[in-house]
């Protein structure tokens, strides 16, 4: 099967050339390890079942013989055996050159008991996401994150998409396996991924008994509060409202860690920008699955039901949309943060990059009033910012899911369909 090429090939490239070895994490089945395969010129496959065994007693016992190997050498879920990270490390140290080791893991260790050095320095880390809908062939690409940034608002460009091709591809979700497939086929995999998650990796983690019931109504009530920023105890008392004795504020803790540590989970991080008023900014983190198809498969939804609950698709497009931006945004060295301040003054996406430009969102499913809406949004924002003390943003954009075309209004807010979205 021939490799559908990832934004973050370049990325991998560019790291391995700068550093001893690149940690590849990720959400199983967003194709770290066939990204990984690409560059590499050795593997070492720890779930080989030929070889499982035999392959974690070596990194026990002599783990620098695993290490052999035409470089860079692809050590696929290194997890499973985590004396392998001190060994790298200390290999790069010996051989004193970049390029060395690829390692790949859809889960953190279970324990760092067997790790003494952190790597800095050697090993660096390279997040993994599924598939946007520039890498799965649903977005034309026409308009640039980066060349916005590059003030290049100047659009005007034709879109064609619909509603429901939109509901498909939340419930679809970018997993690899999706592309070509048959779209009843296609949209099983994201309910066999939600069904694996519950029944077993929320468990295999750390290797602890974890009920896979509990599992469930956790993400349920992650669902139905997804682009919200729900405080854990709320999100408790929601769970416990579905029939259930007990579920301690400890438990709650424990199960959202076991799965941030498979990436099921990735919130959205508080943007503090310098404000012209003494505002008070809301810093609790906004509630995202890594892709949106997580959340339909939890709540037993299809496309069919989004189109029936215009609202419950509304906030897993946003959903959809937060995935994408991080995805293109990563390629410029730059991060997706929320804004939200004590007035309710809400932003959805504000793509900050390193050197310190950036560019203020509104995600809104279309339409002239939700359109006007999210540039009165942007247009408030924009005034309350002190520019004196930091950059006026790059670009306002209202991220829709139809329209016709991609434009930039008069008042300089940019309406951009998804579906024209690229990095």
């Amino acid at each position: 099967m021939a490799y559908n090429k990832r934004l973050v090939d370049s990325i991998l490239k560019e790291m391995l050339e700068a550093k001893g070895a690149v940690l590849v994490e990720g959400a199983k089945w967003c194709g770290k390890t066939t990204t990984a395969e690409q560059l590499a010129n050795s593997h070492l496959y720890m779930q080989d079942p030929a070889k499982k065994e035999q392959n974690i007693k070596l990194a026990n016992l002599n783990p620098s013989l695993l290490l052999e190997g035409k470089t860079p050498r692809l050590i696929d879920e290194w997890q499973l055996a985590p004396k392998l990270w001190d060994a790298v490390r200390f290999e790069i140290d010996k051989r004193n050159e970049f390029n060395q080791f690829i390692l790949t893991g859809s889960a953190v260790p279970a324990s760092f008991e067997d790790i003494s050095h952190s790597g800095t320095g050697r090993i660096t880390r390279l997040l993994m996401r599924p598939m946007t809908l520039l890498e799965t062939g649903d977005s034309s690409g026409k308009v640039s994150l980066k060349r916005l940034f590059s003030n290049e608002t100047d659009i005007a460009e034709t879109n064609e998409c619909d509603l429901k091709k939109i509901a498909y591809l939340i419930c679809r979700g970018g997993w690899p396996k999706v592309v070509g497939l048959s779209k009843k086929i296609a949209l099983r995999q994201a309910i066999d991924y939600y069904d694996g998650v519950v029944n077993s990796d929320i468990s295999r983690v750390d290797n602890k008994n974890r009920n896979s019931e509990r599992a469930k109504l956790l993400m349920r009530s992650y669902s139905r509060n997804i682009g919200s920023q729900i405080k854990y105890e709320e999100l408790r008392k929601d769970i416990l409202g579905n029939d259930i004795d007990s579920f301690s504020i400890e438990s709650l803790y424990e199960y959202l860690n076991a799965l941030k540590k498979i990436f099921v989970i990735e919130d959205s991080p508080a943007w503090n920008p310098n404000l012209r008023s003494k505002t008070a900014i809301r810093t609790t983190d906004t509630r995202y699955f890594v892709d949106p198809s997580i959340a339909t498969a939890c709540l037993g939804l299809g496309p069919e039901d989004l189109i029936n609950d215009l609202k419950t698709m509304g906030f897993l497009f946003e959903n959809l949309c937060i995935r994408d931006l991080r995805v293109y945004a990563q390629t410029i060295d730059g991060q997706v943060y929320h804004y939200r301040d004590k007035n309710n003054l809400e932003c959805d996406a504000v793509v900050h990059l390193r050197n310190g430009n950036y560019g203020l969102i509104e995600v809104k499913l279309g339409g002239d009033d939700l359109i006007e809406e999210g540039a009165k949004t942007l247009k408030a924002l924009e005034k309350n910012i002190d520019i004196g003390k930091m950059k006026a943003p790059g670009f306002k954009m209202v991220l829709t899911a139809i329209g016709d075309y991609a434009y930039k209004r008069e008042d300089e807010v940019l309406v951009v369909p998804i579906t024209s979205l690229g990095n």
